[in-house]
Parts: structure tokens; C-alpha cells; sequence
């Protein structure tokens, strides 16, 4: 019973320094935080009210935001699936298994802005880049979440169609694939939600749609033009997290 009093001690020791810590290297400072009306002042001065003016170019723009989104999620998603069953361990050979998974553990560690900006740099800038770099990353988060799917499935249909004989290819389609497609559009929801938010970081670096807009319009201080952005991203991604969520609830 002491040991454990001593490791909770120890533990909230740690914490208190490595709050301190971060702190003081990150410069945080509680009197600009709770200096609230020097905010709101700055806010209501600069940021509104919104410039609604530039309602039809934002509503064009998010309509491309959109598309890198859905596209490049949907590849990804298209790419991921027969690339799980090889980073199965109950579909893929012990060899084929590790260096899969391996491969999609690599993917999953470089973010989209970095391979956005790799992309940008190999292709130039516009849309096209956004949607490669929202694919590769997405085949690596969703690889590894279909391929866990995979993992778990009903062993008793896998069983049926072995047991006559079918091909592995057959086993996946017939046996496995049915089982977890529902929740294989529920992750690309999911990732497709993400990949909204990312699509907008992307147009910050060059990738187009209402990011590359928004940061334009910071960029020349026309913050009450921002502002109206922002309201139509939030307006875009509360539709998004409804639809998706209406569709989740009908497939599951």
C-alpha cells in the first residue's frame, strides 16, 4: 500500500515539473491569456463583422476543399482494403505480415503537411498535391484499421467457403469482406471528417480550396473577409459530422 503511495507522489512530482517546464519553454503567460477584453476589443475591431462579399468565391472554394477531401479519402480507402489483408496476420503470410505492417506504420508517421509539401514541391501547387497527400497518409491509418477488422472477423464463414475448396482471393471477398464493410465505412467517415480539416491546413501551404483563400486574405489583413471563411468552414464541416453520422447509423 505505501509503494503505491510513493509511485502516486513520484508521479504527481513529475507532473508538476514537467508542467513547469513546459511552461517556461513555451513562454506561457496567464495575464495576456485572461486579458479577455483585450481580445474581444481586438476581435470586434478588426474581425468583425464578417465581409460577406466574398460569400460566392468562399462557397467555390469549399466545394474544392470538399473534393480533395472526398477524393482523396476515397483512394485511399479503395487502396487500403486489399493492402490490410496482406497486414493481417490471419490473411497474409508471417513474411508479408511484418513488412506491411511496417510499411504502414512509416506512412502513418508522416503527416499530411509534410508529404503535402513534398507533393507540392514534385507537382506544383493547386489541388492535385492535397488529394495525393490526404490518399497516402489515409492508406496508412486505414490499412492498419482495416487490416485490425480483418483480424477480428467471424472465423465461421472463412471456414464454410475453406472448406470447399476456395481461393484465398474468394475467402477475402465471400467470407471476410462482408463482414466488415459496414465498419469499413464507418473508418472512412471517420477519416473523411479528418480529412476535411487536413484539406483546409493544405490550402495553407498551396494546395488550393478555402484554405489557400483564407490564408491569402490573413496574409493581406482582410480579417473581417476571414472571418466570413471561417463561419462557412464551420457551416462545412457541421454538415459533414451530420451526414456522416446519419450515415454511420444506417450501416452499423
Amino acid at each position: 500500500m505505501m509503494v503505491k503511495k510513493w509511485n502516486w507522489i513520484v508521479l504527481a512530482l513529475l507532473s508538476v515539473l514537467f508542467l513547469s517546464w513546459s511552461m517556461r519553454v513555451t513562454q506561457f503567460d496567464w495575464s495576456a491569456l485572461l486579458d479577455i477584453e483585450k481580445s474581444w476589443n481586438f476581435l470586434k475591431t478588426k474581425w468583425f463583422p464578417p465581409d460577406w462579399s466574398v460569400l460566392p468565391l468562399a462557397f467555390k472554394n469549399t466545394g474544392i476543399t470538399l473534393a480533395i477531401a472526398f477524393l482523396g479519402t476515397f483512394l485511399a480507402v479503395i487502396a487500403a482494403i486489399p493492402v490490410s489483408f496482406l497486414a493481417a496476420y490471419n490473411t497474409s503470410p508471417k513474411g508479408l505480415y511484418h513488412l506491411i505492417r511496417s510499411i504502414l506504420t512509416f506512412i502513418r508517421t508522416i503527416p499530411e503537411i509534410v508529404l503535402g509539401l513534398i507533393f507540392i514541391a514534385t507537382f506544383g501547387l493547386g489541388p492535385f498535391p492535397a488529394v495525393i497527400a490526404i490518399m497516402v497518409h489515409n492508406i496508412g491509418v486505414l490499412g492498419k484499421l482495416i487490416s485490425e477488422l480483418v483480424e477480428s472477423s467471424d472465423r465461421g464463414p472463412v471456414e464454410a467457403i475453406t472448406s470447399v475448396g476456395a481461393k484465398k482471393t474468394i475467402i477475402a471477398l465471400y467470407g471476410i469482406l462482408p463482414q466488415i464493410l459496414p465498419n469499413i465505412l464507418s473508418h472512412y467517415f471517420y477519416r473523411f471528417e479528418v480529412a476535411i480539416r487536413t484539406s483546409l491546413i493544405l490550402g495553407l501551404i498551396g494546395g488550393g480550396g478555402l484554405g489557400n483563400m483564407l490564408f491569402i486574405d490573413y496574409k493581406i489583413f482582410n480579417y473581417t473577409a476571414v472571418t466570413a471563411e471561417v463561419v462557412v468552414f464551420m457551416v462545412l464541416v457541421f454538415l459533414v459530422d451530420y451526414l456522416s453520422t446519419f450515415v454511420r447509423k444506417k450501416v452499423i
